[in-house]
Formats: structure tokens, sequence, C-alpha cells
């Protein structure tokens, strides 16, 4: 499996575990992801601590996550992005538009007040 799905309390945690998210592992993951909200789950941390490279298609993946969770009126928080990746999704000025944590207690902690703000 390339990555991990955790149910959390009111949101759901999807850990990429490979250290690319490209075309070998986005088309997967946005089906999980549709199928995530597709069950009603609102809110989806993505953590992408172990992905070092990013292409089209993975940020393609990272905003299909982020408009199912603004479609549902719930949150999407993005983690663990490392270097290559983060100036990838700066040069793509998807920093203005998503909502990135750079540590898992912050990333965690903005979903739970999320959360309770969309309530």
């Amino acid at each position: 499996m390339d990555f991990k799905i955790d149910k959390k309390d009111g949101y759901t945690l999807v850990q990429v575990l490979k250290d690319k998210l490209d075309t070998h592992i986005a088309p997967a993951l946005k089906s999980e992801l549709v199928l995530i909200s597709g069950n009603g789950e609102k809110s989806i941390l993505l953590d992408l601590t172990p992905c070092t490279y990013c292409d089209s298609s993975g940020l393609s993946a990272i905003l299909v996550a982020n408009r199912l969770c603004k479609n549902a009126n719930g949150t999407f928080v993005l983690h663990g992005l490392q270097p290559a990746v983060e100036r990838l999704v700066s040069i793509s000025q998807l920093d203005s538009v998503l909502n990135i944590s750079y540590n898992m207690d912050d990333a965690i902690s903005t979903m739970k007040g999320q959360i309770e703000l969309n309530k």
C-alpha cells in the first residue's frame, strides 16, 4: 500500500508512505480521497512527510482533497512538506489557497479548531 488511512475523531488522516507523489501513486490516492468523501467524511489531514518529490498529478491529488473538503463544508490540512514539495506548492501559488501545517501537533490543532468552527 502506498498510503495509510486512519479514521480519527472528526477527520481522516491520510499518510503517503512513498517518497514520490507522482503518476504512479496520485491516481490511487485521488480514488481513495473520493471514497473517503463519499463515505461522509468532511475533513482530511494529508501527511506528506516522506515525500521528497511531487509532480503535477500529485498536486492534482492535493487539490482534489482540498476541493472535496470544501464542497462538504469540511477542512483540509496539508502537513509534512519537504523542501522540494514546499517549493512546488509555493511556485504554484497554492500556499495561499491551502491550509499548510509544519508539525503534526499544529496540524491536529488546526484540524480540530476548524472542525469546531464548521459546526
